[in-house]
């Protein structure tokens, strides 16, 4: 499997961000089997689930001091990186 995402360090809390398809956020059973999958990668940091609609206009799920800090900033200033796993 490839999708984008990011490792963030800010203010003390390192986080990742990964870009999802719209209905992994639709579904909790989607959301949790995403998060357990990308576990395995990313460790025990918090997880951020995106995703972006149409007019690239960005919804983010996760813990939600990460998320209200996130709706702050612009996705092109995120240091975006391409993953692999299997």
């Amino acid at each position: 499997m490839r999708f984008d995402g990011a490792v963030i360090k800010e203010q003390g809390v390192t986080f990742a961000i990964v870009i999802v398809k719209p209905f992994v956020l639709q579904s909790s059973t989607e959301r949790s089997k995403m998060r357990s999958l990308l576990s395995n990668l990313f460790g025990r940091c918090p997880i951020i689930l995106m995703t972006q609609n149409a007019r690239g206009i960005p919804t983010y799920q996760g813990r939600r001091d990460i998320v209200n800090f996130l709706s702050r900033v612009h996705p092109s200033r995120i240091p975006w990186k391409s993953y692999s796993i299997s």
